[in-house]
Parts: structure tokens; C-alpha cells; sequence
């Protein structure tokens, strides 16, 4: 049984397709800075609620999405991102983040310490429902509980209907809120943790 089966198994969430089992999750390296963005910018999109403005969305790109973003996140020793490979094409990405939560919203309702951030889980449209979201997960999983981490939380938008029974079903119980900000409105989140 592999790590990531084990992993699986132990945390009661189904693993990911036989497929996806054959190195198609890897650490994401400097050199994926470009790559990343391309994903990001693609993705990103979908999590919006519809309210949400083209220029919002153009402007939380090019603030945090970008390729200069990635390679500052993928030189930072506090995160560790993830790429999704199928057939040779980027699949989706995930990134964690270790540490205590800096949101004092989320500080004070994720209660199970030490903790790190599932800040990024993305999927390209043309692989939902294919199992990479959740072999994507269970490389995070395995990334936070090897730096110590013992729960793991997550920011999804309220109105994100398809997010929150993804999370759902892969552990995440609902434990709070918090805002999150896209241009100039602030959006309401809920707080999500996963014992791992």
C-alpha cells in the first residue's frame, strides 16, 4: 500500500482513482512559477461568486496570482504547493501554508493546534469529477502532517456550493467564517478543519 493510500485510509477518505495513483501528484518547483500562474489565472475564476467583477477578478490575479506570487510562494520554506499531472498536462495545484492562521476569525475558531492552511485547492474544468481534487488532497495531507501539523484549515466561499461538498465529503467540518477580500469587496467565507 502506498503512503498516500495509507494516508487514505487512515483518515477515512476514499483514495484517489487508480490513475492518479502513478506519480501524477509532485511537489511543484521553482521552475513551475510560469506554469502555476497559467493554472491559477484559469481556475481561480470558477471559485468566484457571480457577482464578482471581471476587474476584481483581473486585479486578485495580478496581485496574488501571479508568475512573480508563485515563485515568491514556491521560494518560501512556510509553504509547499503541489501540481496535478494527467497525460502530461497540469491537472490543478494546491498549496498549504504552515504555521498559525494570521486572520484573528480564523485564529480563534480553528481550535486543534498545530495547524497549517490548505490556502489553494484548483482544478482545471476539463478534469472535475476525475479524482484529482482529492489526490490533491491527500498530497497536502501528507505535506502538513509531515511538518508537524495535526488539523489542517481552509477559507471557501459561502456561495461556493460545489466547494463545500467537495470539502465536506474530504473531512472538512464547518467550524466558522471569515472575510476574504477580491478587489474592493470583502466576501464571506466559511472556516473549514480536518483533523489529520
Amino acid at each position: 500500500m502506498s503512503h498516500a493510500e495509507e494516508s487514505a485510509r487512515k483518515s477515512g477518505v476514499s483514495p484517489a482513482p487508480p490513475e492518479l495513483r502513478t506519480s501524477a501528484i509532485r511537489p511543484a518547483t521553482p521552475d513551475d512559477a510560469a506554469l502555476l500562474h497559467r493554472v491559477a489565472a484559469e481556475t481561480f475564476p470558477l471559485a468566484c461568486p457571480p457577482h464578482t467583477t471581471a476587474d476584481a477578478i483581473a486585479d486578485f490575479i495580478a496581485r496574488n496570482l501571479s508568475e512573480r506570487a508563485f515563485a515568491g510562494y514556491l521560494a518560501d520554506r512556510d509553504r509547499a504547493l503541489f501540481l496535478a499531472e494527467v497525460g502530461g498536462e497540469a491537472a490543478g495545484y494546491t498549496m498549504v501554508v504552515f504555521g498559525e492562521p494570521d486572520d484573528p476569525d480564523v485564529a480563534a475558531t480553528v481550535t486543534v493546534r498545530p495547524t497549517a492552511e490548505l490556502s489553494k485547492c484548483y482544478v482545471r474544468p476539463g478534469f472535475h469529477g476525475e479524482g484529482v481534487a482529492p489526490a490533491l488532497v491527500i498530497a497536502t495531507v501528507a505535506a502538513a502532517r509531515a511538518r508537524g501539523a495535526v488539523s489542517l484549515w481552509l477559507g471557501v466561499n459561502q456561495e461556493n456550493g460545489r466547494a463545500n461538498r467537495f470539502y465536506e465529503k474530504q473531512g472538512f467540518a464547518l467550524v466558522g467564517t471569515k472575510h476574504f477580500l477580491v478587489g474592493t469587496r470583502f466576501e464571506d467565507d466559511f472556516v473549514r478543519e480536518r483533523m489529520i
